[in-house]
C-alpha cells in the first residue's frame, strides 16, 4: 500500500498540472459518479490527507480516493497512450492540457462539502505526519491513547497517525532503538514524541521523487531493516498452534516467542534489547537486523 510520502508526491504532481484549470471532461464506470457533472468546474486544489488523495473543485465538492493495495494515479498529455488498460480506470479527469487517470483504486468517492466534513472515515484519521504545522508532541499524545497496543501496531493505525505504513514503521522504530512489540505504555511522552518526529523526518526526506531511501548512502541498501535479513532471523507464524523459532548467530534461542497473529514486521532495536529484558547483540549500524516474516 502506498505510504504517505508517495501520496503527497502524487498530489503535488497532479496539483502542478491540474490546479486552477477547468475540467473539460470527467468519466467513471462507477454508477455513483456517472452523472457527476464536473465538466466546467475549476480544480481548486489537490491534497494528500494521510493515505488519501483529494481533488477539490470550486463548487465545494471533492473527489476522494484511497489507493489501498492496488490503486494509482497517472498523469498524461491529451492523446498520449495510457500505460494501463482503460478498463482499469476508475476515474478520468481531463483539462485542456492534461489527463489524470485513477486506476484500480478501491475507494473513489465524490463528496459534497458537507459530506466531506462529516465523513466518518476521514474524521477518524489521526494527525497527518506530513501535514504543514505537524505537532510531534500532539501526535505523541494521540499515540499514547493506544496504550496497550504494541508500538509497531499502533504506528500503523491511521486513527493514531495518518500516513505511516510498514516501511516507515520499521525504519522509524529501528532508528529510535524501539522494540516494535513493546506496548505504547512502555514509552514516555518524550520517547513517543521522538518516534513521531523521526517518522516525519524520514518521510519528509523522501518527497523529492528520487528512489526512497531511509538509510546509508546512495548505491547501498535503501533501508536499515525493512526486508533485510541478518544474523538473527525470527520466523513468526500465524497459527496459534505453531511456535516462533529463532536463533541468533551464536545459536542462542530468541526469548521472544509469539503464538498470536500479527502483521509482518521487519524491525530491530539498535542495541538488540528484546521483550523481557533479554539482549542479543546487533551491530550499531543495523546491518544485522531482526527479520520477522
Amino acid at each position: 500500500m502506498p505510504e504517505g510520502d508517495t501520496i503527497l508526491r502524487a498530489a503535488r504532481a497532479l496539483g502542478r498540472s491540474l490546479q486552477g484549470k477547468s475540467v473539460t471532461a470527467f468519466s467513471s464506470p462507477l454508477p455513483a459518479l456517472a452523472d457527476a457533472g464536473l465538466a466546467g468546474r475549476r480544480i481548486d486544489a489537490v491534497e494528500a490527507l494521510g493515505k488519501n488523495l483529494i481533488v477539490r473543485f470550486d463548487d465545494g465538492r471533492a473527489l476522494v480516493t484511497h489507493m489501498r493495495m492496488t490503486g494509482s494515479w497517472h498523469l498524461y498529455r491529451p492523446g498520449e497512450t495510457w500505460k494501463k488498460p482503460p478498463r482499469l480506470a476508475r476515474a478520468v479527469l481531463a483539462t485542456a492540457d492534461a489527463v489524470a487517470v485513477c486506476f484500480n483504486a478501491p475507494v473513489v468517492e465524490l463528496l459534497s462539502a458537507r459530506q466531506l466534513e462529516r465523513s466518518e472515515r476521514l474524521r477518524r484519521l489521526g494527525p497527518d505526519v506530513l501535514a504543514d504545522g505537524f505537532d510531534a508532541a500532539a501526535a505523541a499524545r494521540r499515540l499514547a491513547a493506544f496504550a496497550e497496543r504494541p508500538i509497531g501496531e499502533a504506528l500503523l493505525l491511521q486513527s493514531a497517525l495518518a500516513g505511516i505504513g510498514n516501511i516507515y514503521k520499521s525504519e522509524t522504530l529501528f532508528a529510535c532503538g524501539a522494540d516494535p512489540f513493546a506496548p505504547v505504555s512502555a514509552f514516555s511522552a518524550r520517547e513517543l514524541e521522538r518516534i513521531t518526529g523521526k517518522a516525519r523526518a524520514l518521510m519528509s526526506a523522501n518527497l523529492s521523487g528520487a528512489p526512497r531511501r531511509t538509510f546509508g548512502a546512495a548505491g547501498g541498501a535503501p533501508y536499515a531493516v525493512y526486508r533485510r535479513s541478518g544474523s538473527l532471523s525470527i520466523a513468526q507464524r500465524t497459527s496459534p498452534a505453531s511456535k516462533c523459532r529463532a536463533t541468533s548467530s551464536t545459536g542462542a534461542s530468541c526469548p521472544r516467542r509469539r503464538a498470536r497473529k500479527c502483521r509482518k514486521t521487519f524491525c530491530a532495536t539498535r542495541a538488540g534489547i528484546l521483550a523481557g529484558g533479554s539482549s542479543i547483540a546487533l551491530p550499531v549500524n543495523g546491518a544485522d537486523a531482526l527479520n520477522i516474516d
